[in-house]
């Protein structure tokens, strides 16, 4: 049942992102390119495998993880605001990445574009699995795959905060300095 949601909600979000798509190119924003160059951010691509070896080691500083993708609107809206956290809590504080959702052939291009116009600094993958469910469930159960989510995780590998949809930057900046003002 939960697997028949997941495929035909990908199947409903790549509809739309093709749709946002071939809509963007006839307004001419997605035929415009940028550049690449070597100070583009790489992004690396990780397996549902990668996904719990991620979030489950044992850590010296707290972890905040952010899904997104290229393609959804919300996720885009909130990224400079992460990006001010980011900056404001790593490295010192906490490890901050983030994993994009998007298709793997825009690995090299249209991922990193965007985390070049973001100013994005943070460690970034891409999920490359062919079902995404189990790295869903490796993430927190009772998330469905909406976009975007974000995650904050102690020094254990546990969960201690968890947004689905556009994030309150006030309520996750409290949720960081309530777990990073707890550490012994």
């Amino acid at each position: 049942m939960r697997l028949s949601r997941v495929l035909l909600s990908v199947g409903l979000l790549i509809s739309l992102a093709c749709f946002a798509a071939s809509a963007q190119k006839r307004k001419g924003g997605a035929a415009k390119k940028a550049n690449l160059t070597a100070a583009t951010p790489k992004v690396e691509p990780i397996n549902s495998d990668g996904i719990k070896a991620l979030i489950s080691r044992q850590k010296e500083k707290p972890l905040l993880v952010n899904f997104w993708a290229t393609w959804c609107d919300p996720c885009r809206d909130e990224f400079p605001d992460l990006v001010k956290i980011d900056a404001e809590y790593r490295p010192g504080r906490i490890d901050f990445v983030t994993v994009s959702l998007d298709e793997v052939a825009v690995i090299k291009t249209d991922v990193p574009q965007f985390l070049d116009q973001m100013k994005a600094t943070m460690p970034s993958y891409l999920l490359n699995v062919a079902d995404p469910e189990p790295a869903i469930n490796a993430v927190d159960p009772q998330w469905q795959g909406d976009l975007p989510a974000t995650f904050l995780y102690n020094t254990k590998g546990e969960v201690v905060y968890k947004h689905f949809g556009r994030v309150d930057t006030a309520e996750l900046r409290a949720a960081i300095e309530k777990l990073i003002s707890s550490k012994p």
